[in-house]
């Protein structure tokens, strides 16, 4: 985060974290507040680390930094956490995807994250995930840019990885067709109309809005689908990586209870999109890096230092028909009208 970044961000949210001095005492400045949490959601340090550093009390600190970011997020997710509710909105995020991953008819990548932290006795294994730790899940969805555009946090580790999705806002928005998205329409130098979907991996069920990757016994076409998709999808990726090295909090089991580790994953993603926003590259140093001419994809650095902690590949064997159709015409669309020239050499040389 940069300074000018920093000082935008103090005058925010100094209204909400100062306190007044006492006869007694002097209070501790919301910018030495802001800088404490900060510290904390950058590093993951233990607060007895933070106590040495700023020379805070430990009891001060396990109040002020619950309390500052519940402050951030609330000046900021208005703002810069906000899921598009107008279809022309939505086609801004799709004409992005088609001009930067050649992806026509996309609204976001889709992925989930498992939030490590300490669960206590009484939890039991309540929130135990199949990776064998205690876990919430993070599901977000993230437009071509990096940025988060809807965020669900708080589904119970344990839960399988279908039913963290079958479970979210953002399912019963699209079942509603309450999030407004555009009508369908016809695929770039195509007569064949598609609906707008969503891009996803093997954790989640095939459906007219949400299109996976066909499975390992796949045809040199579906390959191709495979390698298309994965470009699109690959912005989610990055955007958790990034946020995962950015804010080490979430590389730790964290040692708090579970609506403060929803509040801290909640505001991590906020400040994601409001130092991208303000810092611009500068901040999504470290991503993946493809060059089309040479065809060769070049691995961010965030994939050496962050933890894997993706949700577990669904098993549902049967699509709906009518899903595995609107598969099988973009399957032929990238085949034919809207290949792009490196996608064969692609596909041999990383073999999707």
């Amino acid at each position: 985060m940069s300074i000018a970044t920093f000082e935008k961000l103090l005058a925010k949210i100094e209204p909400h974290i100062s306190r007044h001095d006492t006869m007694l005492r002097e209070s501790i400045s919301a910018r030495v507040r802001l800088l404490l949490t900060l510290r904390f959601l950058a590093t993951g340090e233990r607060y007895i680390n933070l106590h040495y550093s700023f020379r805070i009390s430990v009891p001060s600190i396990s109040l002020i930094i619950p309390e500052t970011v519940a402050a951030v997020y609330k000046v900021l997710k208005d703002e810069y956490l906000v899921t598009p509710t107008t279809s022309s909105e939505w086609k801004k995020i799709s004409d992005e995807f088609y001009k930067l991953w050649n992806f026509p008819n996309c609204l976001g990548a889709l992925d989930g994250k498992h939030i490590a932290f300490r669960a206590t006795k009484k939890d039991g294994s309540f929130y135990y995930n199949y990776k064998g730790f205690h876990s919430i899940v993070l599901m977000a969805l993230v437009d071509a840019q990096y940025n988060f555009t809807y965020v669900d946090v708080g589904c119970n580790g344990r839960v399988s990885d279908g039913g963290v999705f079958s479970n979210s806002t953002l399912y019963t928005a699209i079942e509603q067709n309450a999030l407004n998205f555009p009508n369908d329409e016809k695929l770039p130098q195509s007569n064949v109309e598609v609906p707008y979907v969503i891009v996803t991996d093997e954790a989640f069920r095939l459906t007219k809005r949400m299109m996976k990757p066909w499975g390992q016994r796949s045809s040199i076409s579906e390959k191709i689908f495979n390698y298309r998709l994965s470009r699109a999808r690959r912005v989610v990726e990055n955007a958790f990586g990034i946020l995962a090295n950015r804010f080490q909090i979430l590389q730790r089991d964290i040692n708090l209870s579970v609506d403060k580790v929803q509040d801290i994953t909640l505001t991590c993603c906020v400040l994601h999109n409001y130092i991208k926003k303000n810092d611009g590259k500068s901040y999504l140093q470290g991503i993946d890096h493809e060059n089309t001419e040479s065809v060769n994809i070049t691995n961010g650095s965030w994939r050496e230092e962050v933890f894997s902690t993706s949700l577990q590949a669904c098993t549902v064997n049967r699509s709906p028909n009518d899903a595995m159709k609107i598969r099988s015409i973009f399957t032929k669309y990238f085949n034919k009208e809207g290949f792009v020239p490196w996608q064969w050499e692609a596909v041999k040389k990383f073999n999707f």
